[in-house]
């Protein structure tokens, strides 16, 4: 089978962020299928634009066994709202380009945010002589996260605009995968598609990267965590993270010198926070900025807690952050200050961990003094985690389940290894 997936922020080899689809191209591939990827310039967290991209409308490129399209974005992703705008404006011409570079595929996968990469899907699958079925995936829902955070006014030409890319996306799609059933549920309630279209294969863990290792690597040595009981946040520093919730947390905690808090990442909501945190005098809370992929499951690994914090926002009721699936994998427990489903994944279904109340830096404090004070509790929720990846969200089932959907769509495009074995065994 050839698949086109398209994801403006998909990683580059060794860059920070999300790798859902890295990992899902790179099982599709070993599997035998063709898997080519669209996506943009721009660095995520930095904003940055590589060398050998500038001045580039696309530039063919390949990432193992997965071919790559890398996209022009206007530098003006970090700029400023419009200049994010613009650069997502770019996007959607330049990968709209390259749908039709790329060798015709046998399905398209769109997956969103931002949103409107569900116009190079819809082209790339309608405009043809004979349509391809396409997929629209949902990681987080557009435009209501972005109104509910205060970045759209609800009743902008921009908000209404994007509201309406998001009934069409869901309308011209062939399937919708949803990444929680919040978020199946949401569609539903209002009236945008039918439950018979609507698949979810959720978020998960690559167990053959983030799996359990002692605590005493090299990480904690060189980020000078010493003996101490470290919760990690490793993500976004943006303003659905409300992180400042964990500089509230830290101060309450300014007389637990055992304890420390640390922030892997960045966005444009870190320079503040580190302003902050040293203008309030605080050290036990430390930002340590962007680390490559490669290296997160040993800070992962050396830390003694995970923390998924988000603001505290009705929509993010219907969210799975994909820090939680690493830290249960790395068997560690975790701290979820994210009321709804993500709630209820990890406290009540994998029993991993604890939850307090989102913008709750007392809450948050209490719950962390908790853990650290319990070493049994956390070693068993943590024990409790690893067992539930590996039965519920492991990569490589996810990625299966992914192409047994696709599959539907494409009916006769069956597994070329599978094929080849069933062919060799009848003879």
């Amino acid at each position: 089978m050839r698949i086109l997936v398209i994801h403006q922020h998909y990683l580059r080899p060794g860059q920070s962020g999300g790798s859902r689809f890295n990992e899902m191209a790179r099982v599709w591939a070993a599997r035998g299928h063709e898997v080519t990827v669209i996506a943009g310039t721009v660095d995520h967290f930095s904003g940055e634009v590589p060398e050998r991209y500038r001045g580039r409308w696309l530039t063919r490129e390949m990432d193992g066994p997965v071919t790559v399209y890398r996209c022009y974005v206007p530098n003006s992703y970090r700029n400023s709202y419009f200049g994010r705008k613009w650069a997502f404006l770019g996007f959607t011409f330049s990968a709209s380009t390259a749908a039709f570079c790329a060798d015709r595929p046998d399905v398209i996968i769109a997956t969103s945010p931002p949103l409107i990469t569900a116009i190079p899907g819809w082209i790339g699958a309608r405009f043809r002589l004979k349509p391809i079925p396409w997929i629209f995936e949902v990681r987080d829902l557009w435009p209501e996260s972005a109104v509910t955070t205060g970045v759209l006014s609800p009743n902008s030409a921009l908000t209404k605009l994007l509201y309406g890319l998001e009934k069409m996306a869901y309308r011209t799609s062939d399937k919708i995968n949803v990444l929680t059933p919040a978020f199946k549920e949401d569609i539903e309630r209002r009236g945008l598609a039918g439950a018979d279209k609507i698949v979810m294969v959720p978020n998960g863990a690559d167990t053959d990267l983030f799996y359990p290792e002692s605590r005493e690597n090299s990480v904690r040595l060189e980020f000078g965590w010493g003996d101490r009981f470290v919760a990690l946040y490793a993500g976004a520093h943006s303003l659905a993270n409300a992180l400042h919730q964990l500089v509230e947390a830290a101060a309450i905690l300014k007389n637990r010198a055992d304890i420390l808090i640390a922030c892997v990442g960045d966005g444009p909501e870190r320079t503040a926070l580190e302003q902050e945190a040293a203008s309030r005098g605080l050290t036990n809370i430390r930002f340590h900025g962007v680390q490559p992929k490669s290296r997160m499951p040993a800070i992962v690994n050396a830390c003694d807690l995970g923390l998924a914090v988000l603001q505290n926002n009705p929509t993010f009721r219907t969210v799975y952050p994909n820090k939680v699936f690493d830290y249960m994998a790395c068997e560690r427990p975790v701290l979820v200050a994210i009321d709804g489903v993500a709630r209820d994944l990890v406290c009540t279904q994998a029993q991993a961990g604890i939850f307090a109340e989102p913008e709750n830096p007392e809450a948050i404090a209490n719950a962390i003094m908790r853990l650290a004070d319990n070493p049994g509790e956390c070693g068993q929720m943590a024990r409790n985690g690893r067992r539930w990846v590996l039965a519920n969200a492991a990569r490589e089932s996810l990625a299966a389940r992914y192409l047994q959907v696709m599959e539907t769509l494409a009916p006769g495009k069956s597994n070329p290894v599978k094929a080849a074995s069933e062919a060799a065994g009848s003879r």
